[in-house]
């Protein structure tokens, strides 16, 4: 190839991507572009240890650009692309320069979402992804911390909720406002949902569920300063974040006429319908078996998906087959999730709820499909190789901590 592989996104996938390129035998150019001006991070402390001031810049640092050039990977920070040139395999820059590609990957990752309530908008209405609104969202906590006010959180997600524990560390009053019945409702079964609106209770958040908003209210100076529900209470705010999801950056892909459905659709390797082009990571749903799309949203899916996209360009079959999973850190607990719940009928509990660890097997027609953990470790390792292995033991089995799981795995 005469032009080089162009990457767009310096997130978790375009580094692996880029780094796979390389180690799978590309030997022209790799150009790996990130819109943001700083080099590729680490997000999931975010929400986390860089918002509580625990760790340095230094410490989010994914890859230098010391660390990429030696693996001659080129990357220019800063750098945004605004169209796709399919005919001509060419991008445009918001420079107005070209650069032409031999192969591209698209790894543009995804946006907050924004309500459409009046005062949305306004300074301190908050959204976390990127390092800088993570520093804007500290500084934020410190004022409220310093004045005494409270952070409202509107969505009871993992990022919402992961900054609520933050912000009750720091002894902030926080009030998490959900619309649905329970927690994270979309990623967990009622029995985890109900049981985590109870730890962030007993650690003094406000937990309202089934809430409605009416707007989001601004003083004098139009600074957000609470949120008004529809039932009429002003729920007073130094800092208002909004958790409602995200959107994939598909945007760049639809324009040029690529397939996209909630994402750049893609099939099992990263492969778009264009043959030169492949995305990877929070921007993509992926096409299953059954016709059906799987939007994930996690460190392992652009990491795995990364390392598929550049496969496929290099010409080789890689499929992203394994297990899904993820993790979320709320106070002292670490939750961990391996597989995907959603249809389960029949769950089987691994110790007890209000032991300092256990476990949730959630079966469909009698098969395993998921498990999530809390404090569990070796549960969760158990369970990704059960679920990568097809095997499903008994909701007995699994729910008798003397049964040794792992002993089905031969």
């Amino acid at each position: 190839m005469s032009d080089p592989i162009v990457i767009v996104g310096d997130g978790q996938a375009g580094v692996q991507a880029a780094e796979a390129l390389r180690a799978g035998g590309h030997a022209g150019e790799i150009l790996l572009f990130g819109d943001e001006p700083h080099g590729p991070y680490h997000r999931p402390p975010l929400s986390k240890a860089w918002l509580a001031g625990e760790i340095e810049a230094a410490q989010l640092v994914m890859r230098s650009p010391e660390m990429l050039a030696r693996k001659a990977i080129t990357l220019r920070t800063g750098c945004r692309v605004t169209a796709i040139d399919r005919a001509a395999c060419t991008l445009t820059l918001s420079d107005g320069t070209h650069q032409p590609y031999a192969g591209l990957v698209l790894a543009t990752g995804a946006t907050p979402r924004r309500l459409n309530l009046p005062g949305a908008q306004a300074p301190g209405v908050c959204v976390l992804r990127t390092r800088d609104e993570a520093s804007a969202i500290a500084e934020g906590l410190a004022r409220c911390a310093a004045q005494g006010r409270p952070l409202v959180v509107i969505g009871g997600g993992f990022i919402g909720l992961e900054v609520a524990a933050t912000a009750r560390k720091k002894g902030i009053a926080v009030t998490v406002l959900e619309a649905a019945p329970r927690l994270m409702g979309r990623a967990l079964a009622p029995l985890l949902g109900d049981w985590f609106a109870k730890l962030h209770r007993s650690h003094g958040v406000e937990v309202q569920l089934n809430a409605r908003i009416a707007a989001i209210e601004t003083d004098a100076a139009g600074h957000a300063c609470g949120v008004r529900l529809q039932d009429g209470p002003l729920l007073p705010a130094g800092l208002v974040l909004l958790g409602v999801g995200v959107d994939a950056n598909d945007a760049l892909a639809r324009e040029a006429g690529l397939a996209c459905e909630r994402g750049i659709v893609v099939d099992a390797c990263g492969r778009t319908d264009d043959p030169l082009i492949v995305a990877a990571g929070d921007c993509t749903a992926r096409r299953a078996a059954d016709g059906g799309l799987l939007r994930l949203e996690s460190v392992n899916n652009a990491t795995e998906g990364g390392k598929s996209a550049a496969a496929a360009l290099l010409g080789v079959e890689r499929p992203f087959a394994g297990t899904p999973w993820f993790w979320s850190d709320q106070y002292d607990r670490k939750l961990q999730m391996a597989g995907l719940s959603t249809g389960a009928d029949q769950w089987a509990l691994r110790g007890t709820l209000g032991a300092a660890s256990f476990s949730v097997y959630h079966y469909r027609a009698g098969r395993l499909i998921a498990v999530d953990s809390v404090n569990a470790p070796k549960d969760h390792l158990t369970a990704r190789k059960l679920l990568d292995a097809g095997v499903s033991p008994a909701p007995e089995q699994a729910g008798d901590e003397g049964f040794a799981l792992a002993s089905l795995l031969g």
